[in-house]
C-alpha cells in the first residue's frame, strides 16, 4: 500500500488552485484548471473538489499531476487528501512523442499488460473518511441539474448490484478503498442506461473493474491480476487482459488484431497496454505508464453511421468520409426503418435503439462489420479507390514536405504541382485548385503541395475542387506542431538548420541571398500562424485520413509512414509497400536531382517604408506650428491614451464563434444561441477584437503598470522620430510588440459574450517579453460583443468573476462552450487614444 503525504498533497492543491485562478497571492499559472465544487450526498456538509485541465495541457511536461479524473477533499481536521484518482492520461500510438513506437520500444520495459478497451464510461468508486462511498464519473458526481440520471447515479446503482451479489455492502467497500488508499477505476457499460458504439447486452452489461490506483499525486497503479482479485471479491465484471514480455510481441499481436477489429471473435475499441516508462531508456528509475492501440476498424465505420443517422434524423446532409457505398445501402435501411416508427427518431438522438439499429442492417445483409472490411480490403464492396486522391501536406517551412513529395513521384508517377511554382497573380490559390484538378486528369494522385498551415487554405483548397470532381478524397500529411509550448523549440532548431544549409536552392525563400534573421522571421511566421489538424471541426473532418508525421524525423522515415498508410487505406492505389531499397533511392533522388530554376522570392520579406511626405509650407502661421510642435512631444501624446491592449485577427475570433455555435451540442439549444444570434442580427459583434491591458480607469489601482507601459509607449514614439518613418500625431498607435493569444472558453449570459484568454509570448525564447506585458484585470479576456449599447464591455469582468464563483449552466443565467481544439492567434501591443 502507498500512503497519502499531507505535505505534499497541500502542494498539489496549491498549484492546482493556483492554475484555476481562483488562489489569491499566487502567481498565475501558465496552464489552465477548472475546479468545480461538489456536495456528497449521504454526508454531513462533506465536499469534494473536482480538477479538470484542458485536454491540450495533458501534452505538457510542467503539470503538478497528470491525473484524468481527480478529486480531494479534506479530513474533518481540515488536512487535505486525494479523495480520487484516475490514471495518467495516456495517449495512443504515434498521437505524441513518447507514444512513437520507437520511443516505446526504447523507453518502456514488460511485462506488457494488455486490456481490451471496453467501450462505455469510466467510473471512480473510492472511501471517504466517514465511511460513505463516493462514486463519480470522470469530472463530477452527484445528481444532474436537468433531473436525469447522472452518469455517476448509474454507477452508484451498478455498485450496490455488484457488492451486494457477493453479500457485501458499499459501506464495506467504502472501508476497504480507504484502507488501501485507492480509486477503483471501471467501465460503466449499460445500453439501457447509455448506447455508445459496441454492443453490451443484458448479461454482459455493469461496471469493468479494471484498475487500481493510489490515491497519491505520481501515478501508481495495481498489476491487473490483482485487479481481478479485486473484482472477483466485490463482484464486479472484469476486463479481459493478456500479459506479453517483449514489446516486439506486443506490436506484431496488435497489428494482427487490428486487421479486423476483434480478438478472441469478439468486436472491440482496442487495447490499453501497461508497463513501465523511464523517459531516458532507463537511466531514470521506471514508473507505471499506459498507452492505447485503439483500432479504426470496424468501430469507425460504426461511428459514421451512428453520426450520418443523427444527419437524417436532423434533416441534415449526412457525411460519408469512407466505406461510402455500405454506408449507402445502411442510410436506405435506416430510413425505412425511421418511417416505419417515428419515435424511433427521438430515442436514436437520445443515443437509444443504435445499436439495434445497426445490428438490424447486418443482420438483413448477413454479414459482420469485420466482413466488411475484409471485403473493401479486398477491393469489394466499396468498389476500391482509384483515383482522384489529393494529399494536402499541413507543414511550416523546412518540414520536408517537397522532399518527400518528389521521391512520391519518383515512387509511382503521380502528379505534383508546387504552389511556390506559380507566380504572384491575382486569384493564385484558384489556380493552384485549378492546376490539381488538371493533373488528376492523368494521375489517381496528386501532392497538392504548399504548407496549407491555416485553416482557410485548406477550407479554399476543398471548396475549389470539389464542385469539379465530387469524389475527390483528400488526405493531410500533417507535420504535427502542437502543443507548440512543447514542440516548437525543437522544430526551430531542425527547420532553421535545414533551411539555412539548403541555401538558394528554393524558389522564394533565398537563404543564400537573404540575411538569416530575414529568413528566420519569415519561417516564424508560419509558426505562429500554424493550425494543426482537427478532424471534429470544419474543414478537417473532410479529410479521408490524416496522416501525423514528426517535424525532427528524417524525409526516409516520413516516406515510409505515408506509403505504409496509403497502402493500407487504398490498396488498389499503393499495391505494395516498396522495399527498403527503393524509398532510400526515392529521397536521394529527391535531395540530389531538385534544383531551382526560378526565382520567385520577390513576394516575401519586409516592405519598403514610405517616403516621409514633405512638412507643411513654411508660411504656416506661429500658432499652427506650437500645435504642431506639441503634438510631436511624446510625453503629450502619452497623456491622450485611452488604453493598452493586445489587438487580435478579427477573422480568427469570428471563425471560432460559428465553429462553437455549429455544434449540434448548442445548435440544438434555443436557450444557449440566443445571445449568439442576437449579437449577429442586430450587429451587437464587436467590430474589432483585443485583449485589454490596462484601461485608463484602472490607472490608480495600478500605477506602476500604467508608468510602465507609457514609458514604453514614449520610448517608441521617440524611436519613429529618430528613424524619420512617420510624423507621430495623436492618431499614432505604433505596435509595442508581438505576442500570442490562446483562445480557451467563451462564457456568455443576456448582456455580454466574451472569451477567456491566455497571454503567451510571441516566441517560446521570450519569456521575459511576455513577463512585461501582464493582464491588469483578473482575467484576460476578449469581449465578443454587448447586448445593447447601453451594456459596456467592462461588464465582461463581473460576468467572468460571477462565472468563477457560481459556474454555468441552468439557474445561473451564464453559458459557456469550450473553443474546440487548440486556438492560438498572433497579437500586436499597441494603444487606443481618446476620442
Amino acid at each position: 500500500m502507498v500512503q497519502q503525504d499531507p505535505n505534499e498533497v497541500a502542494l498539489l492543491v496549491s498549484s492546482l488552485e493556483a492554475a484555476s485562478g481562483k488562489s489569491r497571492g499566487h502567481a498565475k499559472s501558465s496552464f489552465t484548471c477548472k475546479k468545480s465544487t461538489f456536495a456528497v450526498a449521504g454526508t454531513k456538509d462533506v465536499t469534494v473538489d473536482s480538477w479538470k485541465f484542458m485536454d491540450w495541457d495533458y501534452k505538457r511536461r510542467d503539470l503538478p499531476t497528470y491525473a484524468r479524473g481527480l478529486f480531494t477533499t479534506e479530513r474533518q481536521d481540515g488536512t487535505p487528501e486525494i479523495a480520487v484518482r484516475g490514471y495518467d492520461k495516456f495517449f495512443n500510438v504515434d498521437e505524441v512523442h513518447q507514444t512513437v513506437w520507437q520511443n516505446i520500444q526504447q523507453n518502456t520495459r514488460g511485462p506488457y499488460e494488455l486490456s481490451v478497451k471496453e467501450n462505455g464510461c469510466i467510473i471512480f468508486i473510492s472511501g471517504l473518511e466517514d465511511g460513505t462511498l463516493l462514486v463519480c464519473s470522470k469530472h463530477s458526481t452527484g445528481v444532474r441539474s436537468d433531473a436525469e440520471v447522472s452518469h455517476a447515479q448509474a454507477g452508484e446503482r451498478w455498485v450496490e448490484h455488484h457488492v451486494s451479489s457477493v453479500g457485501k455492502s458499499a459501506r464495506d467497500l467504502a472501508r476497504e478503498l480507504r484502507r488501501l488508499n485507492a480509486t477503483a477505476v471501471g467501465e460503466l457499460c449499460d445500453d439501457s442506461f447509455e448506447e455508445h458504439v459496441l454492443a453490451y447486452d443484458e448479461a454482459a452489461s455493469g461496471i469493468y473493474i479494471h484498475g487500481i490506483n493510489f490515491n497519491v499525486p505520481e501515478f501508481a497503479t495495481l498489476p491487473s491480476a490483482d485487479v481481478h482479485k479485486f473484482a472477483d471479491a466485490w463482484g464486479f465484471k472484469k476486463a479481459n487482459f493478456l500479459v506479453l514480455d517483449e514489446i516486439h510481441t506486443v506490436k506484431s499481436f496488435l497489428e494482427e488484431c487490428a486487421q479486423t477489429g476483434t480478438w478472441n471473435g469478439r468486436e472491440t475499441e482496442g487495447f490499453v497496454i501497461r508497463c513501465q516508462l523511464s523517459e531516458d531508456g532507463g537511466k531514470r528509475p521506471y514508473r507505471d505508464w499506459f498507452f492505447k492501440y485503439k483500432f479504426e476498424e470496424p468501430y469507425l465505420m460504426y461511428r459514421q453511421w451512428r453520426e450520418c443517422t443523427k444527419a437524417v434524423i436532423g434533416g441534415k446532409l449526412p457525411r460519408i468520409k469512407k466505406h461510402k457505398q455500405i454506408t449507402e445501402e445502411y442510410l436506405q435501411y435506416a430510413r425505412r426503418q425511421l418511417n416505419k416508427n417515428p419515435q424511433l427518431a427521438k430515442l436514436y438522438n437520445q443515443n437509444h435503439g443504435i445499436i439495434a439499429m445497426r445490428d438490424g442492417f447486418l443482420k438483413e445483409r448477413g454479414l459482420k462489420g469485420s466482413d466488411i472490411i475484409a471485403m473493401e480490403k479486398q477491393g469489394e464492396g466499396s468498389g476500391g479507390v482509384t483515383k482522384n486522391v489529393i494529399l494536402a501536406p499541413i507543414a511550416s517551412l523546412g518540414c520536408g514536405k517537397t522532399t518527400v513529395a518528389l521521391a512520391l513521384v519518383k515512387l509511382f508517377g503521380w502528379g505534383h504541382v508546387q504552389n511556390d511554382n506559380i507566380p504572384k497573380q491575382k486569384n493564385k490559390p484558384k489556380r493552384f485548385a485549378f492546376d490539381v484538378c488538371s493533373l488528376l486528369s492523368d494521375h489517381p494522385v496528386v501532392i497538392a503541395d504548399r504548407n496549407n498551415h491555416q485553416k482557410r487554405e485548406r477550407q479554399q483548397l476543398m471548396d475549389d475542387v470539389l464542385p469539379v470532381l465530387s469524389d475527390a478524397r483528400f488526405v493531410a500529411l500533417h507535420w504535427v506542431h502542437e502543443p507548440k509550448g512543447e514542440l516548437l523549440p525543437g522544430i526551430r532548431e531542425v527547420t532553421r538548420r535545414r533551411v539555412l544549409e539548403r541555401g538558394d536552392n528554393h524558389q522564394t525563400i533565398r537563404a543564400g541571398s537573404k540575411g538569416s534573421e530575414e529568413v528566420i522571421g519569415i519561417m516564424e511566421g508560419f509558426l505562429t500562424r500554424f493550425e494543426g489538424v482537427n478532424t471534429e471541426r470544419d474543414p478537417d473532418r473532410h479529410f479521408d485520413q490524416v496522416i501525423n508525421l514528426n517535424v525532427a524525423s528524417s524525409s526516409r522515415e516520413n516516406l515510409e509512414k505515408i506509403v505504409r498508410s496509403l497502402h493500407a487505406a487504398y490498396p488498389a492505389i499503393v499495391e505494395r509497400v516498396p522495399s527498403a531499397q527503393e524509398l532510400d533511392d526515392a529521397i536521394a533522388a529527391a535531395m540530389t536531382d531538385y534544383h531551382v530554376d526560378v526565382d520567385l522570392s520577390g513576394g516575401y520579406g519586409p516592405k519598403k517604408p514610405k517616403e516621409k511626405k514633405p512638412a507643411a509650407a513654411a508660411g504656416a502661421g506661429a500658432g499652427q506650428g506650437q500645435q504642431q510642435q506639441q503634438l510631436l512631444d511624446p510625453e503629450t501624446l502619452a497623456k491622450k491614451i485611452e488604453y493598452f491592449s493586445i489587438s487580435v485577427p478579427t477573422t480568427d475570433i469570428l471563425t471560432v464563434l460559428h465553429s462553437i455555435f455549429s455544434d449540434p451540442s448548442l445548435s440544438n439549444s434555443p436557450e444557449k444561441t440566443r445571445m449568439y444570434h442576437h449579437l449577429v442580427n442586430s450587429r451587437c459583434l464587436q467590430p474589432a477584437f483585443h485583449v485589454t491591458l490596462i484601461h485608463r480607469a484602472s490607472k490608480s489601482e495600478h500605477p506602476h503598470l500604467w508608468e510602465r507601459y507609457t514609458e514604453q509607449y514614449i520610448a517608441r514614439i521617440r524611436e519613429i522620430q529618430h528613424q524619420n518613418i512617420a510624423t507621430p500625431t495623436t492618431s499614432t498607435t505604433p505596435t509595442l510588440a508581438s505576442l500570442r493569444v490562446r483562445i480557451e472558453r467563451l462564457v456568455w449570459d443576456d448582456r455580454v459574450m466574451a472569451f477567456i484568454a491566455r497571454i503567451l509570448p510571441a516566441d517560446d525564447s521570450q519569456q521575459t517579453l511576455q513577463q512585461e506585458w501582464v493582464c491588469a484585470n483578473r482575467f484576460p479576456h476578449i469581449t465578443v460583443g454587448t447586448a445593447a449599447p447601453e451594456v459596456k464591455p467592462k461588464e465582461s469582468n463581473d460576468l467572468l468573476q460571477r462565472w468563477v464563483t457560481g459556474g454555468s449552466g441552468p439557474g445561473t443565467g451564464i453559458w459557456e462552450a469550450e473553443v474546440p481544439g487548440v486556438k492560438v492567434v498572433s497579437g500586436v501591443v499597441t494603444v487606443v487614444m481618446r476620442r
